[in-house]
């Protein structure tokens, strides 16, 4: 009967059931440790923060400058021709129709680098008579001139032109020394009364800084030579030889600048040469002596280019562009505007002076230059 009892007992004395534990929110890890959710720390939110900011900055920037490079090209193909035409375009490779081409030569003609570099000029002119849509050229030229060498590469290409298609030069405030220089192949010259041409000289500059250097900043020079003349201007004065030396090359670079002007305006030798000698004339006075054909601005030079080329009414015009356009112009504009900005803060008043100086430096060897600045007011 004990047995009995204890199996009754061992079958009836089952153990109670436990109550459920409540199951965690997130797992436990492998050491029964409870892990928290994946929530992102105080830290984290900062730095992603941050960097959605930064990546927001970045495209408000792009935009800005994609929409100015934008407005930077619409500006650079039509600001110079203004509303001249409302079909107006400044890429000769979409032209579909015959057009007259303009090209602006605006600043002093030396390499340097800028749009008056004979390089731009140059390429702007071969690109025109490539063109078999382009029937006539419009040259808009307000230079004083510059160098001789860099005058007589833009006058090739003005040559090669003229023998292809019509061409007509338009002068801005004045055309002279280089300037006309350059304008003299064409067909046809239009200037304003008010224009300052002719300037038909050339000088040889070397800039003696040797007694500032000395007197100013206590500098010396002090050169060993292969030659007697090697180094000439840049370590001593000038000598009677090599001045000499540097008038021979004046005189004959006048002779040539005479000469061209002569061919280029059907005049004799020896009236060109009466009204040389470096004399500026007005564009009032350019007119009677044969300088220039027709007084007028650029929308008269238009119109004559089209009469020449026969036309009619049915054409566009398009101006020639070497430049960097869109986004490429607008980083170098800025550049240039931001070095500006920087000279003439420190400079302050005096920044007129030091262009004019600066300008006057790089006039190095034999030129052609009308070395005066006129101011109307």
């Amino acid at each position: 009967m004990s047995q009995d009892n204890n199996w009754q007992q061992q079958v009836w004395q089952q153990p109670q059931p436990q109550p459920q534990q409540p199951q965690p929110a997130y797992p436990q890890s492998a050491y029964g440790q409870p892990q928290p959710p994946n929530v992102p720390s105080p830290q984290q939110k900062k730095s992603r923060g941050w960097i959605v900011a930064l990546v927001a900055v970045i495209l408000f920037f792009a935009l800005m400058f994609f929409g100015l490079a934008s407005c930077t090209s619409a500006l650079a193909s039509f600001g110079s021709i203004g509303s001249l035409a409302a079909s107006s375009s400044s890429d000769l490779d979409y032209l579909s129709h015959d057009a007259v081409g303009v090209i602006t030569l605006d600043g002093t003609i030396q390499y340097d680098g800028t749009t008056c570099s004979p390089e731009g000029p140059k390429a702007q002119l071969d690109r025109a008579e490539q063109n078999p849509h382009v029937k006539a050229v419009v040259l808009r030229v307000n230079s004083p001139g510059g160098s001789a060498l860099a005058s007589d590469v833009i006058w090739r290409e003005m040559e090669l032109l003229k023998a292809e298609k019509p061409v007509v030069v338009s002068m801005g405030s004045y055309a002279a020394s280089g300037g006309y220089y350059i304008s003299c192949p064409a067909d046809v010259i239009v200037a304003d009364k008010l224009t300052l041409t002719g300037s038909i000289g050339v000088f040889g500059m070397y800039l003696n800084t040797i007694d500032a250097f000395k007197n100013k900043l206590g500098i010396t020079f002090d050169a060993v030579k292969s030659n007697t003349s090697a180094g000439m201007g840049a370590t001593s004065p000038l000598t009677a030889a090599e001045r000499a030396s540097i008038m021979r090359g004046v005189d004959k670079v006048y002779t040539t600048f005479t000469t061209h002007v002569a061919e280029g305006r059907n005049l004799p030798v020896e009236k060109v040469l009466d009204i040389a000698g470096g004399r500026v004339w007005s564009g009032e006075d350019a007119l009677g002596i044969g300088l220039i054909d027709t007084y007028g601005g650029l929308k008269t030079a238009i119109a004559i280019a089209v009469d020449k080329a026969g036309l009619g009414d049915s054409y566009r015009v398009t101006e020639v562009i070497e430049e960097p356009t869109g986004f490429a112009a607008f980083i170098a504009s800025l550049n240039v505007s931001v070095r500006e900005a920087m000279t003439r803060s420190e400079l302050g008043l005096l920044m007129k002076e030091y262009k004019q100086v600066q300008e006057a430096t790089k006039q190095q060897g034999v030129v052609m230059y009308y070395p005066y600045k006129l101011e109307l007011r």
